[in-house]
């Protein structure tokens, strides 16, 4: 520019930033020549001077700094910023497409990370520059061509229709050089409709008109897609006939089309979810207890409504469906059986159930295994162990143990063809990746345990007293982190307190719940299968506990799709007496012994309420369906559901109708047996730097060989209770994950809060072996006593 006298708030060279004069007079030029004065980055002569003067330029209408204009228009050159701290005004296109500029900052520093001394370089780097459109200096963008000089304006470019990609680099193509869509030799060309505004469009790709990628048919105006871009952001914008959106996107963006990363406008309007927000408050149980009606919901009581967390268009009161107020999950009828009629629970094979029962007694879907099991010879095959019969007796009986029932009132289960020795291998497998799954899900839901502390103590010789009382204190919550105590009534001073007390108990816990009749009282006996049942199998999945590994398919299914959606079959009683009626009415093959075989069971159908009429001989298929339905589900359907709503506790139950599989792994079967494979895969292995390591995990491996072979005194149970406290490996794993640390030490050291096992180093396997044996023999038989 000239050297003469420039209006107040301008100087040469770009340098002025707030470009905010209120009034202007041209000033004289020493060389005689006209002055120019630049504004920002922009150069105006005196007939621009005199327009800005004229158009009473102040500071409510600053220009660019970049490219020197005062337009406004956030669609075109993007949002105008004016940053009063800074006296500095620019497009935020304009600032985005610079070619001399980046992003060297975070993104709260400067204006969107380019730092304000970045941006007065570039504003003075331009001012050097002609723009190759208006002619005028400050053109900060040029044609990244490598052969191409041109240099202009963001708003000169977008005018002479150039490209400017917002992606990558934010490369600029000059009006020469620039991207352009071909359309194919065979497609023909014609007017179409836009498919955002409908009006008429050329079918010829031009600056103004862009083809869809992945349409044939479909074309849009850039303005069109533009707007549409703005307005939808990168999450929504797609193809609006086929819905495509990588392929979609990556073409517009390359044709200069801006896609902002924002959600869309629809999503940031005010209230826009509004009718949304209006939840349901109404009790659909049958049965309403609430006197003040079914619409009346009071927060944090008995009152309160929860709604289904399927649908959410069902409720209920708390105390209508026995929920206790930290529940969080509960299904309406019509959910869970459309849930149960979905493919997952059609397509599973029923399993055959060895139940047995007293005559007079109530059938209990349990599954328990023999109280005791012969130890496999060293080397012998893991054989598939089968489940033995599950009592629970009702009304005024004594409790029954099933070791107390003769020969002839069991039902031998026979093993499922999934559990054949032939296809064996395959179901171990299957099972351990369905073991794996639910150790990550039994993880998520242990997220809710906090660090505040619940002590129970417990009586070691009446575990299942002291852990009811324990559970049914007022003070007890799931979420706290569980301490057990245990105590001796005949040593009142004698108590204990560890580490390995925690799965200690809840290993005593579930094997009472297997071998126990399920029942308290003295005289009267009462079911005792009820919510604190269902409740500590909960709790013991949850916080680190052995899974129970003896529930019976058919108890599963009604746990996890209804007691409604399960067919049972003959297999499912273990009766003797009721299964020989059963047998007898479905093998009847004329319609007078089928006359005659009701009328010899008349009293027990009649007390079960399954008499009906019968006039043709298929009656005899329905008649068998309720017999079946009255004997296994509907005479335990109250202890059931208190069950179930045990389980609910830490959503426990909810996860197991999402991956019913998952859980049958655990709570149908028992845990894998332990091999010398499973142990070395489960610790980690830690060493000095100054420890063979190689040879110190050789005699490690070879040792727990040896066990597994039966050529040692201790069992691979005995070396994981030793390091965990635990007999076996629990669902949701170890937490510390265990580990081995080779040291100098005498005796192997073991620390139960880390699940951490110190070895000693020794010169060779013979004292390596002897170390082990004494130590852990040793500490296991103290423990014991």
């Amino acid at each position: 520019g000239g050297a003469g006298a420039l209006p107040p708030g301008f100087r040469y060279g770009g340098g002025c930033w707030g470009l905010n004069c209120p009034s202007v007079s041209a000033g004289g030029s020493a060389s005689g020549r006209p002055p120019v004065w630049v504004v920002g980055a922009a150069a105006f002569g005196p007939e621009e001077l005199r327009m800005s003067k004229t158009n009473n330029f102040d500071i409510q209408n600053p220009f660019c700094v970049l490219c020197g204009r005062t337009d406004d228009c956030p669609e075109k050159y993007g949002e105008k910023r004016t940053y009063v701290e800074y006296n500095l005004t620019v497009h935020y296109y304009c600032l985005l497409m610079s070619s001399g500029i980046w992003q060297r900052g975070e993104e709260d520093e400067g204006v969107d990370g380019f730092l304000i001394t970045d941006i007065r370089k570039e504003v003075n780097r331009a001012a050097k520059l002609k723009c190759n459109i208006c002619k005028k200096k400050g053109a900060s963008i040029g044609c990244v061509d490598p052969k191409c000089k041109r240099s202009y304006h963001f708003p000169c470019g977008i005018q002479k229709e150039c490209i400017f990609q917002f992606m990558e680099d934010f490369r600029s193509y000059c009006w020469e050089h620039k991207p352009v869509q071909k359309l194919p030799d065979k497609e023909s060309t014609g007017t179409s409709q836009c498919t955002i505004c409908l009006d008429l469009v050329e079918q010829l790709p031009t600056y103004t008109v862009l083809k869809s990628p992945c349409c044939k048919n479909a074309w849009f105006h850039r303005e069109c897609l533009q707007y549409q871009a703005l307005s939808a952001g990168i999450f929504f914008f797609r193809c609006t006939i086929c819905n495509n959106k990588d392929k979609f996107q990556k073409e517009m963006l390359r044709m200069g089309i801006h896609i902002p990363e924002k959600d869309a406008s629809w999503e940031l309007e005010e209230n826009a979810y509004q009718d949304l927000l209006q939840r349901y408050q109404h009790c659909d149980i049958k049965r309403c207890l609430c006197k003040k009606g079914r619409d009346y919901n009071e927060p944090d009581s008995k009152w309160e409504i929860k709604r289904c967390q399927c649908c959410g268009s069902s409720g209920t009161h708390l105390a209508c469906s026995s929920m206790k107020s930290w529940e969080q999950n509960w299904e309406c009828m019509e959910c869970r059986s459309i849930f149960a009629k979905s493919g997952n629970y059609s397509k599973q094979k029923k399993r055959s159930l060895a139940t047995s029962e007293n005559t007079d007694g109530t059938t209990c879907l349990l599954e328990e295994p023999s109280p005791k099991c012969p130890r496999p010879s060293p080397g012998s095959q893991h054989s598939f162990l089968l489940q033995s019969p599950k009592i629970m007796c009702q009304n005024n009986l004594t409790a029954c143990s099933h070791l107390e029932l003769p020969a002839s009132n069991r039902v031998t289960m026979s093993l499922s063809p999934l559990m054949s020795n032939g296809n064996w291998s395959q179901t171990k497998k299957h099972l351990r990746k369905q073991r794996r799954e639910v150790s990550n899900i039994l993880k998520e839901l242990k997220l809710q345990v906090n660090t505040k502390t619940t002590r129970l103590n417990i009586n070691a010789e009446n575990i299942w007293s002291s852990a009811l009382k324990g559970f049914r204190q007022r003070n007890f919550s799931p979420t706290n982190t569980i301490e057990i105590k245990f105590t001796n009534c005949k040593n009142r001073s004698k108590t204990v307190t560890s580490v390995a007390s925690k799965p200690h108990f809840f290993q005593l816990l579930m094997l009472h719940l297997q071998n126990s009749s399920l029942f308290e009282g003295s005289s009267a006996k009462n079911l005792s299968l009820d919510f604190q049942a269902g409740k500590m199998i909960a709790v013991s999945l949850v916080h680190g506990g052995p899974s129970p590994g003896f529930f019976s398919k058919t108890l599963f299914d009604c746990l996890v799709y209804g007691s409604e959606n399960v067919k049972p079959t003959l297999e499912d009683v273990a009766d003797v007496g009721v299964a020989q009626t059963i047998k007898k009415i479905k093998h009847a093959n004329s319609l007078s012994s089928l006359q005659s075989a009701i009328h010899d069971s008349y009293e027990f159908l009649a007390a079960a309420g399954c008499l009906r009429p019968i006039t043709a001989l298929c009656d005899k298929n329905m008649l068998v369906n309720d017999i079946l339905i009255h004997h296994v589900i509907k005479r335990i359907i109250s202890p059931l559901e208190s069950f179930r709503q045990g389980l609910k506790t830490l959503g426990v139950l909810e996860k197991m109708q999402m991956y019913p599989d998952a859980f049958s792994s655990i709570l149908c079967h028992k845990p894998e047996r332990l091999s010398a494979e499973t142990i070395c895969d489960l610790f980690t292995i830690h060493s000095s730097s100054d420890v063979n390591k190689a040879e110190s995990a050789d005699f490690w491996m070879r040792y727990l060989q040896d066990v597994e072979s039966g050529k040692s005194v201790l069992t691979l149970e005995d070396i994981l209770l030793f390091v965990t406290g635990s007999l076996s490996i629990p669902p949701i794993g170890f937490d510390p994950e265990p580990t081995i640390k080779f040291l100098h030490i005498r005796h192997p050291i073991q620390n139960r809060l880390l699940n951490c096992l110190e070895l000693p180093i020794t010169k060779t396997y013979k004292q390596f072996k002897n170390k082990m044996e004494f130590t852990i023999r040793n500490t296991l038989r103290v423990e014991r006593e």
